[in-house]
């Protein structure tokens, strides 16, 4: 298996100092006379946080009640913390708020050239708008079209436009070390999945027994593709033992290791240039379909005079919210943050979209806030625990809000694209069912921050983000908090709603990536 980097301190700049009028330090801060059971859910956040992994580590939690903005409990409300898979919370909604629930991705074959008959002279155009949920597929469904379109021959070349976006492919901060795997593929306008997970910029590597012990290993991808080259070391052996990756700037892949069973081993593997990847299904398509393209295959913008041969939407951006929220998805991320610097300003880069993140988050409560991405990969992006809590209690009253808040994960549901990264945790308590919120997970970093209804029916929100720790995974001292939040009542004693207790913190989840990102996905 791959080894994760060793955690680096998060170093922000003082400008962006919390502003929030909350202690920074240590201490709780609550309404004034609470209710008993607002005093008894101080005392017992209190213990929580007196974890040791915790007192080493930096950790904020905030809790308010969303019905009346309430703080129930803070501590660290102000401090600036890395959220991690926590910062798609800003990404997401301010793209539903920006492009529209409606909003769908386009991908179109266009031409300039003169038709005679089956001819098309000139070139053809594969212009892409970054759908990331174009498969091999669609692609093969584009080719049909065009086919259908009665077009047997183009004389000219077949042009990949990617120029919706800009060029820039991998996020600011992101590590050289993530760069072969899928939950940091390169963006870009024109791209492929694998798989209805729709990891963009993606393909799955297989290897599988080859017959006697001591021979090849059989590899293939999915989808098949001349865009990548394999090098395959691997060997039919007694265990599994397989180890993928993608040498570095280049599309050359190289396997090794032992591989036994039935079965195949699967990994996920990021490629180099999603634009050629795209372009390279397409051209195959078109040869299945019996459209042959004399020219080779380049780069370019389409004319502003060419007329669409065949086009093809995706699934509107309320429907792609769903495997983007509930599994963490990096790409959709970056992607939708590149769309909305697009529509806003004409500029389809990262600095366009950021700055409509930013907007958006100022005007909804966040004020603190450093973003150097859509997803969270960045070390550099921080958040406070505070802030982020007044925003998800001002989305509340978004028109858009209930489509939003049911993509969140939800806890202790099994099902995959309902509890998505929560499916596992948190079942048979309380808060199975109830709480729905955004998973947030690197080397040294978690966080949960969402929504959870009280045992009297009361709306709360909550932050917990924690950085820097050198243990095992908090992340049962978050599900023990979220499970003490479903308990919570402002009238009866803690004792009588449960006991309070965290899981061992040895069976914790492994905290140092999303756990959707281990594919095979474990949730």
């Amino acid at each position: 298996m791959r080894k994760r980097r060793p955690w680096i301190t998060l170093s922000m700049a003082a400008a962006l100092a919390a502003t929030f009028t909350q202690a920074t330090g240590g201490a709780t801060a609550t309404a004034a006379d609470p209710a008993p059971g607002v005093t008894d859910l101080v005392q017992d956040l209190d213990r929580l946080l007196g974890d040791p992994r915790l007192v080493v580590a930096g950790s904020g939690l905030v809790v308010r009640s969303a019905a009346t903005g309430e703080q129930l409990y803070a501590k660290d409300a102000g401090k600036v913390l890395a959220p991690a898979s926590n910062t798609k919370l800003l990404t997401s909604a301010a793209a539903v708020d920006t492009l529209g629930l409606d909003y769908r991705f386009t991908t179109s074959v266009l031409s300039a050239g003169r038709r005679a008959g089956a001819t098309l002279t000139g070139d053809l155009y594969l212009k892409g708008t970054g759908d990331p949920t174009m498969l091999a597929s669609d692609y093969d469904a584009l080719a049909a079209k065009v086919a259908s379109a009665g077009v047997k021959v183009v004389t000219g070349r077949l042009v990949a436009d990617d120029t919706w976006f800009d060029a820039s492919r991998l996020g600011t901060d992101w590590a050289q070390d993530d760069e072969p795997y899928y939950y940091a593929a390169q963006i870009s306008a024109l791209t492929a999945a694998p798989d209805t997970d729709y990891d963009a910029g993606s393909l799955i590597v297989s290897v599988a027994p080859g017959g006697a012990q001591g021979s090849p290993a059989k590899v293939s991808t999915t989808p098949e593709t001349d865009h990548v080259t394999i090098e395959n070391h691997a060997t039919t052996g007694t265990k599994t033992d397989v180890a993928v990756t993608r040498e570095h700037g280049t599309n050359t892949i190289v396997v090794t290791g032992t591989v036994a069973g039935a079965g195949a081993y699967d990994e996920w593997i990021a490629v180099d240039d999603p634009t050629g990847y795209a372009a390279s299904l397409f051209r195959k398509a078109l040869t299945r379909h019996g459209v042959r393209v004399l020219g080779r295959t380049s780069r370019g913008a389409a004319p502003a005079t060419a007329t669409s041969v065949a086009t093809r939407a995706s699934m509107p951006l309320r429907e792609l919210l769903v495997p983007f929220m509930k599994l963490s998805n990096n790409m959709h991320a970056e992607i939708l943050t590149k769309a909305m610097g697009r529509k806003v300003s004409g500029a389809g880069g990262w600095s366009a979209g950021l700055a409509v993140t930013r907007a958006f988050a100022a005007a909804n409560g966040v004020k603190a806030l450093s973003l150097r991405d859509g997803s969270g990969l960045s070390r550099a992006d921080g958040v406070t625990p505070g802030e982020l809590t007044a925003y998800l209690i001002a989305l509340r009253a978004k028109p858009w809000f209930p489509a939003w808040y049911d993509a969140l994960p939800v806890a202790g549901v099994s099902d995959r694209l309902t509890g998505g990264t929560l499916r596992g945790r948190m079942a048979g308590t309380p808060a199975a069912g109830n709480v729905h919120a955004k998973t947030g997970s690197l080397t040294g970093v978690s966080g949960l921050s969402g929504y959870v209804t009280g045992a009297d029916g009361e709306p709360l929100v909550f932050s917990i983000l924690t950085n820097n720790y050198l243990s095992a995974s908090p992340k049962d001292f978050e599900d023990a908090v979220a499970v003490r939040l479903a308990r919570f009542s402002r009238t009866t004693p803690a004792d009588a709603t449960g006991a309070l207790r965290s899981a061992d913190p040895r069976q914790a989840p492994d905290g140092d990536l999303e756990c959707s990102w281990r594919k095979p996905a474990p949730c």
